[in-house]
């Protein structure tokens, strides 16, 4: 990093609110217990007696339920009060933790996942991302948007790789210790509804500066602004198109979900938790590394590019992974992809927040959040029959890989022409 990238990160934090240090930590949190979680998830799931199919189904239901509930929540946000949002997804997040620490019944656990929050990913579900972007994005200047989001992504990133090598880490010293796995992976799930308590209690610190402000509120109710569909008024031509391609990257990141790949390495090669904690430890902590350094590669060819440039060659790198026929050379590919793969999300984040009308921000980051549940939810039911059937253990690697590249060459082709306000 530069001299002069590095006082320009240093003045984002010095311009930082309380609020917006507390949204870095509500992130922090939240993405530490969605890593804890997803690695052991699926070994709990079939450690309960339920097959690799219907572990599938849940997981599609999980995103689902996701979907509906935060599609609510995030497009009613700056009219209820954002605040009041992340209060309420907390609650589903302690909810889920705790309804799938206390029964080993199918249909119970698939409510359980239905109306809670449960990441299969180890990445963002509910309806914190969304409201909690729209509020960051009018906290900092537009110039420094891009790397603010850089910055969140970061922390998430971090959190999310000691949240997989700490739930990975006591799986494995618990079932060293004697307890069953299922038990072992039990004390795991309970710690995910601990993390939600801390969740509340940091999201009851927000103070009312992340509301939207009166302005924006008045402006909403023009009489000449057309009738809201989702929340959306003027931003809704482009929001629309941009949740369609999202819908479609995220129906491919479905198909390998971070406790999905998890799955894949225990099957495929016998690692156990604890090495999949270090795996998924490093992965993380690459992800988060390229989602900082987007920030400096946007400012030099544009958000659009960036999103599309990076994510082309880690395509190709997962479709990679499954042909190596050594442990080493599948964590190596799945590594090097990590390194390049997650610099799409802060210019994805920072792009729909900077070409949408700021009053309809958090509407616009719940429908393309949505949009993304929406894909990512139907592609584990077919995950699941693939990771049941030897034969075709491999595909999700390489349908995901096939259908994101699909996803670059549309949204280069869509929207190279719109810039954001700092390239224009």
């Amino acid at each position: 990093m530069s001299a002069v990238q590095a006082s320009k990160q240093t003045a984002l934090w010095q311009i930082l609110s309380r609020d917006g240090r507390l949204l870095f930590a509500t992130r922090a949190a939240r993405l530490f217990g969605y890593g804890f979680l997803s690695v052991i998830l699926v070994l709990y799931l079939t450690a309960l007696g339920i097959s690799e199919t219907k572990v599938g189904i849940l997981l599609t239901l999980t995103l689902v339920g996701d979907t509906v509930i935060s599609l609510w929540i995030t497009t009613n946000a700056d009219r209820i009060g954002r605040k009041r949002m992340l209060l309420a997804g907390a609650v589903l997040m302690i909810l889920a933790g705790v309804l799938f620490a206390l029964t080993r019944n199918y249909f119970l656990l698939v409510l359980a996942a239905t109306i809670g929050v449960i990441s299969p990913s180890g990445n963002e579900v509910g309806p914190f991302l969304s409201i909690e972007q729209a509020s960051l994005a009018q906290l900092v200047p537009d110039q420094r948007r891009t790397g603010a989001f850089a910055w969140y992504n970061l922390f998430g990133s971090f959190a999310t790789a000691i949240g997989a090598l700490i739930g990975g880490g006591i799986a494995q010293a618990l079932i060293n210790g004697g307890l069953g796995p299922m038990v072992a992976y039990r004390y795991v799930v309970i710690g995910y509804a601990v993390v939600g308590v801390f969740l509340l209690i940091l999201f009851l610190n927000l103070s009312l500066a992340v509301e939207v402000k009166p302005a924006s509120v008045a402006f909403q109710h023009d009489e000449t602004a057309a009738r809201p569909f989702l929340g959306l008024t003027h931003s809704r031509p482009i929001v629309l198109r941009l949740a369609a391609l999202f819908a479609l990257d995220a129906f491919a990141g479905g198909f390998v979900l971070q406790s999905l790949v998890a799955y894949w390495f225990h099957v495929r090669f016998g690692v156990e938790p604890g090495v999949l904690g270090e795996i998924f430890f490093a992965a993380n902590i690459l992800a988060g590394v390229s989602a900082l350094s987007a920030a400096w590669v946007a400012r030099k060819i544009g958000l659009v590019r960036t999103m599309v440039f990076t994510h082309l060659p880690s395509n190709i790198l997962l479709i990679l992974v499954p042909f190596m026929p050594v442990l080493p050379l599948a964590i190596l590919l799945l590594l090097l992809r990590f390194t390049i793969s997650q610099m799409d999300v802060p210019t994805r984040q920072s792009y729909t927040m900077a070409v949408v009308a700021p009053e309809e921000r958090s509407a616009a980051a719940g429908v393309t959040g949505v949009a993304r549940t929406i894909g990512a939810s139907l592609a584990p039911v077919f995950s699941g029959l693939f990771l049941g059937t030897p034969a075709f253990l491999g595909a999700p690697f390489v349908i995901s890989g096939a259908l994101k590249i699909v996803y670059d060459i549309s949204l280069y082709r869509n929207f190279q022409g719109i810039k954001p306000p700092e390239e224009s």
